[in-house]
């Protein structure tokens, strides 16, 4: 078991953090203004909010709360940047781009480290995936900046102005850089707020976009809760809302825009099917089930908590899956070992346990691997529910925790049957030898995303968004463009 041991220690208006594997030092500030025009400005109201390590319950940093008047000046700052980021020569904006690329990977580490301190997830995904392809993102984009006219040939493209984006609390720095790089690449100017519980990556990555050099006001990045957002939502400033969280603030935001001429992409929830027929790959396809699900602790819009096998495997599949559970350790994000890090907010594991009560209490059969797990900080074991029915609700509802639903079935038409019934529609996952059966299935999932014989993997290259409940657009890829730019004929 791993056990959080990793101390702060305060100097001279800095923390100091071992970084990873490594005798390095992370800096992170005792406090954090907001990031406006270049300049790091104190909240109007001057209040402030802890954000918290969820793996120990100590405090790691003190952010500023910003307030109507803050999201004010950051949309100004943002206009009046607009001119000049917009005209200027495609080259130089993709140049400024591509600086904030390399400077991410330059600190990649101090990134990493930060990213599991903050949002509880272990520093081998911080580390080997989140900081890597949020760099990857802005390389991409930088690369599109002076090609626009090839990416939509034939059409006039002009930016929409300033983007107003909101971002969650599981990815906290490749959610930024996913809204913040094609923004730039279009000739957009941006104001984005992170999550209350994950905003010192965002804090970090403004000093890298101050180093790149930016202009002042091309992108502001300012700290808050529910009321800043919607202050950013409904600021008659913004031409642009990306946001991507829950379906429930999606919708309240979609209401919010309607009637108005603001242009907007919401991601949203999911519940993703992951479907294993009897002639796939038994053991590759458990360790897919692995990562489908308790990737960054089930903390993914797009992870795989529902589980259908075909009956003339399942009880070879749920066995293998109990033993590779037992293998999971829980316990210090900023451990190398470690497979499962701390539920990201007190809040968040609340809502997890209500949905393993409500699983038990539905007839649903429970299982947990018996690792130990830290007695301070929130934590939840890797979790199966077997015998559960359609209608339970946590086959229905998302959890966002690493919670598993399993299911049978016996012929493809029931996999299909039982995948599309739910009001979501964001990824899905397959496994089989067959590739006609890839095919099939790919075209017959109602999902955004399909992976075949592997799950959470992602490219700046390829679109991603949902269907139905999951949310309006795309982004990555071209479609990442095309959601920030006027195309006229």
């Amino acid at each position: 078991m791993a056990t959080p041991e990793n101390k702060l220690a305060f100097d001279d208006g800095w923390q100091y953090s071992p970084a990873p594997e490594s005798t390095d030092h992370v800096r992170i500030k005792k406090k954090y203004d907001l990031f406006i025009g270049g300049d790091f400005v104190k909240p109007e109201k001057g209040r402030y909010f802890d954000t918290i390590n969820p793996a120990t319950e100590e405090v790691i940093s003190r952010v500023a709360l910003a307030a109507d008047a803050d999201v004010d000046k950051a949309v100004k700052a943002a206009r009046k940047a607009y001119p000049g980021w917009s005209r200027m020569k495609a080259a130089e904006r993709g140049k400024y781009i591509y600086r904030i690329a390399r400077i991410l990977q330059e600190r990649s580490r101090e990134f990493a480290a930060i990213e599991s301190l903050d949002g509880g997830k272990p520093i081998r995904e911080s580390r080997d995936v989140d900081v890597p392809l949020a760099a990857a993102h802005f390389f991409y984009y930088a690369g599109w900046a002076d090609k626009l006219e090839y990416a939509f040939p034939g059409r006039n493209v002009k930016p929409l102005g300033v983007a107003g984006q909101i971002i969650p609390w599981n990815f906290p720095l490749l959610m930024a850089a996913w809204k913040i790089a094609p923004a730039l690449a279009c000739g957009n100017t941006v104001v984005i707020k992170p999550a209350e519980t994950t905003p010192l990556t965002a804090m970090k990555l403004a000093e890298v976009i101050a180093d790149a050099g930016l202009p002042p006001g091309v992108v502001n990045i300012i700290t808050g809760a529910g009321e800043t957002g919607a202050a950013i939502v409904n600021h008659p400033g913004v031409d642009k809302i990306a946001f991507t969280g829950s379906t429930s603030v999606g919708r309240i935001i979609q209401k919010a825009l309607a009637g108005t001429r603001k242009h907007y992409t919401l991601e949203l929830g999911g519940k993703a099917a992951n479907i294993i027929f009897a002639d796939a790959a038994i053991d590759q396809a458990v360790e897919g089930i692995v990562n489908g699900i308790f990737f960054n602790q089930g903390h993914v819009c797009c992870a795989g908590s529902r589980l259908f096998v075909q009956e003339s495997v399942a009880d070879r599949v749920i066995q293998k899956l109990k033993d590779r559970m037992e293998t999971l350790i829980v316990g210090d994000p900023l451990d190398k070992n470690t497979d499962i890090g701390a539920i990201n907010s007190q809040e968040q594991l609340a809502t997890i346990r209500s949905y393993l009560k409500v699983g038990q209490d539905e007839g649903g059969e429970m299982f947990q691997s018996s690792c130990r797990i830290p007695k301070k900080g929130y934590w939840c074991r890797p979790t199966i529910f077997t015998g559960v029915s359609q209608s339970n609700r946590v086959v229905q509802e998302e959890i966002f925790g690493p919670v598993l639903a399993i299911q049978t079935f016996r012929t493809y038409n029931e996999a299909i049957s039982k995948a599309n019934n739910t009001p979501y529609g964001l990824s899905g996952g397959i496994w089989t030898d067959k590739g006609s059966k890839i095919f099939k299935m790919t075209q017959s999932v109602r999902a955004g995303v399909v992976w075949a014989n592997t799950f959470n993997k992602f490219d700046p290259t390829s679109p991603f968004g949902g269907y139905k409940e999951s949310g309006v657009g795309r982004e990555g890829g071209l479609h990442g463009l095309d959601a920030y730019l006027k195309l006229e004929a």
